[in-house]
């Protein structure tokens, strides 16, 4: 009998919600066994029996994609056939060639390698069995959130294991040139998207016309990341919404009755990619996806990786979330094999619902014990971490008071109810040895060191090499901020305000939502009820009280605010650093190519002189985070002549901004220009030695 837990750390109803351990039979079985079993899937029942060829026929043959082939050539001058030909060209580059036999050579490849690398990957069965009735009454789009490559096997790997028809998945076209990888990920489902599209009118028809032939026969269930890219931070990622809208076409002109959304949570307890994560933001450019890479990572299968959980939810019909959001008159005025432009409205609604789904995936999610200790390490003075360490009955201390916090805000927590408290944080700190290591009682920051090394690093190579080991701490963190985001944004608001009517904190809050709105997943339109919720929660915990028209702070909640205006901290720190810059900086137009390293340069700088204290800010993801939140407020403008993401900045616009995060920020002494030459301008030393740091880590092996 495979064993069984109930996830005890989660909230309310959820506590009965049972998680499977599906290696657990796997060891008991041969990997060629399980490969080779009967695979007995029930399809969709309205869906016709459809080949790959067939598929791609009715592709090529569609009404609309004729009719765009027709109105393409017009344009060209060139020839029907010579379009065409280009069509099916683009179409044999991006379709999936899905075939039995490589779904059960897939299968005893990741059975094989899933037990090496996982104690155990832990299912939640109530929603396996919801996904697989749900797959049967119509067509089914599976969302999973994406902070691995493992994603991208692991929801085929657990279809095929339970007899649920495999998905065809939307990839990058980089998988495909990987040679063997690509050939076999493609008879195992995958479908190859370019990257860079632009105005390539017959590409985005044949991506269009192949996504909704599968969506409208039901052809398979179709798998996609709503987020558009791995997350680097292991952060949510504000929604993309090109493939959800395509999926969610075929039903707005009634091709289909119904179309069920399956938002996917996976966590891990540690990321295979953990250092490499760490170093892309950093600037590291991403290695090639290559054989030789995998054989040279084949390292990781020595390592351990902890547990998986993947949870999958509950199936959301498009047809009941949308009704009332969208103008059916709309789509019944013109043909449906024509091309339509989404009005206003419907993009509204897709939006919306794509950033439902991330938020649901989002409290789908469990919460290991290490982020919360990430949590709290990175509220350690850095020197305790780096130099005296801190003690271990401290970190254990606090750890089970944010348990219990984070209980009390409901959240999903996978802390073993049947082991020990002290050993599971025990455990937790050794599964992280690439982080912290315990020593004599206390916890200390790895510090990596290049024995053959024969100079001394500089102080600005001694951030960036300490910079990789604090990033990766902040995105075990970041598994946890989105059950803290909204009480503590509230936190922040009370403790920059000094103000206690809601009115007031309420409109700070939105200030704050708004600005923070590319870190954080927030619901469009639901400003009020992320506000009644944060004040619920710190009301719950004992934090503030809360009547008609104030919320006032108690004393027993000050430990609780301090720990959330601390987690919002780096945040703000680094927004407002960003913000001066460009109101310092002397030219009022920029690159992206200039504005990323410059931001960096300058930050190491600051931390080296120990006027900034937080890591966070050379992260290139917050670096673009930033610029995308001031376009939004209208500080920064895209010049849409240019061809190297060029900005205009209205600096009165941007101090504005900063002006009111200022009253919070205190680690920039506020009388000293960033841009003085004498704590700004880097030497062409230090440029040359940090070329050379990012060749050396470059061109060797992540530290594990």
């Amino acid at each position: 009998m495979t064993s069984t837990y109930k996830d005890s750390g989660t909230a309310s109803l959820k506590d009965d919600e049972e998680f499977t351990d599906i290696l657990e039979e796997r060891r008991r079985t041969t990997d060629l066994g399980y490969a080779l079993r009967t695979f007995n899937p029930q399809p969709y029942k309205g869906a016709p029996t459809l080949s790959t060829p067939d598929l791609n026929k009715a592709v090529l043959e569609s009404q609309y994609l004729c009719y765009i082939i027709k109105e393409i050539a017009m344009e060209t001058g060139s020839s029907v056939e010579k379009v065409k030909e280009d069509a099916s060209g683009i179409l044999k580059e991006m379709s999936h060639n899905l075939q039995l036999g490589f779904i059960r050579l897939l299968g005893y490849t990741l059975n094989k390698v899933f037990k090496r690398l996982y104690r155990s990957i832990y299912v939640n069965m109530e929603g396996l069995n919801m996904l697989q009735q749900a797959i049967q009454e119509s067509p089914v789009i599976l969302i999973p959130n994406h902070r691995s490559y493992v994603d991208f096997l692991i929801i085929s790997y657990i279809l095929f294991t339970y007899d649920i028809p495999v998905p065809v998945i939307a990839a990058g076209i980089r998988l495909a040139d990987v040679t063997i990888i690509g050939g076999l990920l493609r008879r195992s489902g995958a479908f190859y998207i370019r990257r860079a599209i632009g105005s390539d009118k017959l590409y985005w028809a044949v991506l269009l016309e192949y996504v909704q032939t599968i969506v409208r026969t039901g052809y398979a269930p179709l798998e996609f990341y709503v987020e558009g890219f791995r997350s680097r931070t292991l952060k949510s990622l504000v929604p993309k919404l090109g493939m959800m809208d395509m999926v969610l076409e075929p039903y707005f002109k009634g091709e289909v009755f119904d179309i069920t959304l399956v938002p996917i949570s996976i966590s891990y307890d540690r990321v295979l990619e953990e250092s490499l994560l760490a170093l892309e933001l950093l600037g590291v450019p991403r290695p090639q996806e290559s054989i030789t890479g995998l054989f040279k990572a084949s390292g990781v299968l020595q390592e351990d990786y902890g547990c998986m959980h993947v949870n999958f939810g509950r199936p959301l019909s498009a047809r009941q979330l949308c009704e009332g959001k969208i103008n059916w008159s709309e789509y019944n005025l013109i043909p449906r094999n024509l091309p339509q432009r989404p009005t206003a409205e419907t993009q509204d609604c897709v939006n919306w619902l794509a950033h439902l789904i991330v938020r649901t995936q989002e409290e789908g999610s469990l919460i290991s014990p290490w982020s919360l200790m990430a949590c709290l390490l990175l509220q350690t003075p850095f020197t305790t971490l780096t130099e005296e360490g801190l003690q271990w009955h401290q970190l254990t201390e606090k750890t089970l008071w944010l348990r219990k916090l984070v209980l009390d805000f409901g959240a999903r927590l996978n802390w073993p109810a049947h082991i020990p408290d002290s050993e599971v944080m025990s455990s937790t700190v050794a599964l992280h040895h690439s982080i912290v290591h315990h020593k004599e009682d206390r916890i200390y920051l790895v510090q990596d060191e290049d024995p053959a090394r024969q100079d001394p690093l500089s102080p600005e190579e001694g951030v960036m090499r300490m910079a990789v080991v604090v990033l990766m701490l902040v995105s075990y963190r970041n598994q946890a901020l989105h059950v803290f985001v909204r009480p503590g944004i509230l936190a922040t608001a009370i403790h920059i305000t000094k103000k206690t009517q809601k009115d007031e904190l309420f409109s700070f809050f939105c200030f704050l939502r708004d600005v923070f709105s590319n870190e954080f997943i927030f619901i469009p339109g639901r400003a009020a009820q992320d506000f009644e919720e944060a004040c619920s929660l710190l009301q719950k915990c004992g934090a503030v009280h809360i009547s008609q028209q104030e919320v006032t702070v108690l004393e027993t909640g000050l430990e609780v605010l301090s720990f959330l205006q601390k987690l919002l901290q780096p945040f703000l720190d680094s927004y407002q650093l960003m913000f001066r810059y460009l109101c310092e900086k002397e030219d009022h137009v920029f690159t992206e190519e200039q504005f990323l390293p410059d931001v960096r340069n300058l930050a190491t700088k600051l931390i080296v002189s120990g006027d900034l204290h937080t890591f966070e800010v050379l992260s290139s993801d917050t670096q673009k985070n930033v610029l995308s939140a001031l376009r939004r407020l209208e500080a920064v403008t895209k010049l849409r002549v240019s061809q190297q993401k060029e900005y205009k900045v209205n600096k009165a616009a941007v101090s504005r901004t900063g002006d009111i995060l200022c009253k919070f920020i205190c680690d920039i002494p506020l009388g000293k220009s960033l841009l003085r030459a004498s704590t700004l301008h880097l030497t062409q030393d230090f440029s040359v030695k940090w070329n050379k740091f990012i060749l050396s880590i470059s061109s060797q092996p992540p530290p594990q």
